[in-house]
């Protein structure tokens, strides 16, 4: 696990967010979002009108919405939706327009024990801008992840699909999942200052300096402390999520539920239409991951795809004078190596006097490997690095670490952890040694020319 080789992190392009101060990728970025959006319910359009001919699966309920007894004072809440105000975590701007509706949802923290403690999902609604008498719905929405906001997607898809069908006939519901963002309890397992100094590392990106089966340890007892106990970090996973997609399809008033999910919602998706087959309406399952796949196969074909996004990236470079990496694609990995290595031993102060880690680099190149408009940024970065500067990568490793100005961090990072930790398959340390090895192989640009011996950081997770 970690964040760069879970399997939600390979659609990143989805989540991008609008990078400002570096002008001309960051804009670019955002089309990029939009076009996703656009292409995804264009589909939707289509799938949401074909699905309204579709039957209960064979052996199911006949009926949509059945309750169970146990759980009918959760499916029989009435949510009170009220301003946006407060439900933020890091981008407050997002949640600032009066027609955004917000509220929380109330789930039992553990569905077989449903007297017990509750947590709370924050979600925000766009209303359906039609006519009432033309409303189809609730459309539910999940960017991937898993860790990622969607009370934070559902204003994006809103402004890119104003005053179309998708927004004048359904209302708009971006959920932020148990222990992610908004939601209740948080998952919190590091510091700002230890994630300012790189604690949530795995042995891809950290220079050849891997946890201990001590740390492993003391990371699972202080992820549980911080997000509020051992129960939690045993509910957080993906059919925990799901069961509290189908409490809020009942609580919408939606007898079958609408969902686009991409990346790692389309796992959400897939795994509520087999848990729920009778309440599902509708789906449209962008960028599938594929549920036949094991951890280290998926992580595998990851990497391969940051290689092949590598070498493009480089045969674009190539074609300018001053790129940093030559002017021979087929030697711009061992160009990149020979930039980036030094890092491990000797990161660089920046003008603001942060640093940049071998790490931090590495997350920031990652981040502009996932879409074309990225490159411009990236090929920046690198000659930066080439010449002892190391803002523009920290800049761009912040987007996505939800790094904001004041040195506080979201919890993205560190859900996907949680969540992962439970999903994800569990390698003892000659199996993630060997994985990772297998990674470096298939990606070598990313090899850090030192010794492997990696560890598995959910391996003392006992759930």
């Amino acid at each position: 696990m970690s964040h760069i080789s879970s399997n939600h992190k390979r659609d990143r392009t989805l989540l991008l967010h609008d990078s400002g101060s570096t002008a001309p990728a960051g804009r670019r970025t955002l089309l990029t979002r939009k076009t996703y959006v656009r292409r995804s319910l264009r589909i939707g359009v289509i799938v949401l009108a074909l699905s309204a001919c579709s039957q209960p699966a064979p052996g199911q309920p006949p009926e949509p919405g059945e309750i169970p007894v146990r759980l009918e004072r959760f499916y029989n809440q009435e949510l009170m939706f009220g301003s946006c105000e407060g439900y933020a975590t890091t981008d407050a701007e997002t949640f600032a327009n009066d027609t955004f509706e917000c509220a929380r949802l109330e789930v039992p923290l553990d569905y077989e024990n449903p007297d017990g403690r509750t947590a709370q999902i924050a979600l925000l609604r766009v209303p359906a801008k039609g006519e009432p008498s033309k409303r189809i719905g609730s459309l539910l929405l999940n960017p991937g992840g898993p860790g990622f906001s969607g009370m934070s997607h559902a204003p994006l898809v809103a402004t890119t699909l104003d005053e179309h069908p998708i927004t004048e006939r359904f209302d708009l519901i971006g959920f932020d999942p148990r222990g992610v963002a908004a939601s209740t309890p948080a998952l919190d397992c590091f510091t700002n200052a230890e994630r300012e100094a790189d604690k949530l590392v795995n042995s891809i990106n950290s220079g050849g300096e891997d946890y201990t089966d001590d740390e492993t340890r003391q990371l699972y007892e202080q992820c549980a402390a911080l997000s509020g106990g051992e129960d939690v970090l045993a509910h957080v996973g993906t059919r925990d999520v799901i069961r509290d997609m189908d409490v809020l399809r009942a609580v919408l008033g939606d007898d079958k539920l609408s969902f686009l999910g991409a990346s790692y919602g389309t796992r959400l998706g897939a795994i509520y239409a087999e848990t729920f087959p009778q309440n599902v309406r509708a789906m449209v399952l962008d960028a599938a991951i594929d549920p036949t796949t094991g951890t280290t196969e998926r992580r595998l074909v990851l990497f391969e795809g940051f290689q092949h996004a590598f070498d493009n990236m480089a045969a674009f470079c190539a074609e300018r004078p001053d790129c940093p990496l030559g002017t021979d694609p087929e030697q711009a990995t061992a160009a990149f190596q020979q930039i980036v290595q030094p890092l491990i031993d000797e990161p660089i102060t920046t003008a603001d006097g942060r640093k940049l880690t071998y790490t931090a680099a590495i997350d920031g190149v990652l981040t502009m490997l996932y879409t074309e408009v990225g490159w411009p940024a990236l090929i920046k970065g690198v000659t930066e690095l080439k010449a002892g500067r190391g803002d523009t990568l920290l800049f761009l490793r912040d987007i996505l670490s939800q790094r904001s100005a004041d040195g506080s961090y979201g919890n993205g990072y560190e859900s996907l952890l949680a969540i992962n930790c439970l999903d994800e398959e569990r390698h003892a340390p000659e199996q993630e040694t060997a994985m990772t090895r297998d990674i470096f192989k298939v990606a070598p640009f990313l090899d850090t020319g030192r010794p492997v011996e990696a560890r598995d950081i959910c391996e003392h997770w006992p759930v």
